[in-house]
């Protein structure tokens, strides 16, 4: 029960956060399930799960507050797919030792990049369209490769590119749904074909991933409403904070 809570609390925080900036459900979520020990591809999958139902109540709610440039979201989705497969094959493809501590410096590296962009300001133009694909790509195959790197490179990056922040939050969100089932679907064929051997580690974590989905469905609501309200160069300096403590917690644990 104690375990339950724990990650509905996390969840539920992570998803009010990933509602304002667009990004740190995956990020908070993966990090504290590898700190408990999950290795990556198992912490990957188990996320993935639970935003499974998460993207689909953001994306919802963002629908309703038309916080969702269309037009951004169809060049942005195929290439964030196509991501997401790719790292999907390679992080199943090795041992979660052999991945751990190259995920746990990459997501330490992401909470860096988190509080160096809350110093930033952020301007308001149209999104080069050469930039779309790359960022597409990059973060479809971080975020099945880190847990969470869909939302901090293309949440990001558009913003770096000009984007409007209500309408990229709102348009990556939602797409964020579309690369999620794609990547759920690929842990799915690999566990079926026996390209991924550490699939029993899953039902071991249930419970987590249970608390984790109803936390983030219980929040995620109220993210079209948090990203008109919440200011976010405070909480990307928090959840910046957060990433980068827990990702040095985990890199100091592997080097002792």
């Amino acid at each position: 029960m104690a375990e339950f809570l724990l990650f509905l609390l996390v969840g539920g925080l992570a998803q009010l956060v990933d509602g304002a900036l667009g990004m740190a459900y995956g990020v908070v979520s993966s990090t504290v399930l590898l700190s408990f020990g999950v290795p990556p591809a198992t912490a990957s999958a188990s996320v993935h799960t639970a935003e499974l139902f998460t993207t689909a109540a953001s994306g919802t709610a963002h629908a309703i507050h038309r916080n969702i440039d269309w037009k951004l979201f169809w060049r942005l989705v195929p290439f964030g797919v196509l991501g997401g497969v790719a790292g999907t094959y390679v992080l199943t493809s090795f041992s979660g030792s052999v991945m751990r501590p190259y995920v746990a410096a990459y997501l330490s590296l992401i909470g860096i990049y988190l509080i160096t962009r809350s110093f930033r300001k952020i301007p308001s133009r149209p999104v080069p369209a050469p930039v779309v694909p790359p960022l597409g790509l990059a973060g479809g195959f971080l975020d099945s490769v880190g847990g969470g790197g869909w939302g901090p490179v293309v949440t990001t990056g558009l913003l770096g590119a000009g984007g409007a922040p209500r309408y990229v939050i709102g348009t990556v969100n939602t797409a964020e749904f579309v690369v999620t089932l794609s990547v759920s679907l690929t842990f799915l064929v690999a566990l079926l074909s026996g390209h991924w051997d550490e699939a029993g580690d899953l039902a071991s974590h249930g419970i987590a991933i249970l608390g984790l989905v109803v936390g983030g469905v219980a929040a995620a609501p109220f993210a079209g409403y948090i990203v008109k309200r919440l200011p976010e160069r405070v909480l990307l300096r928090l959840v910046g904070g957060l990433i980068t403590g827990l990702g040095l917690v985990q890199v100091f644990q592997l080097l002792a």
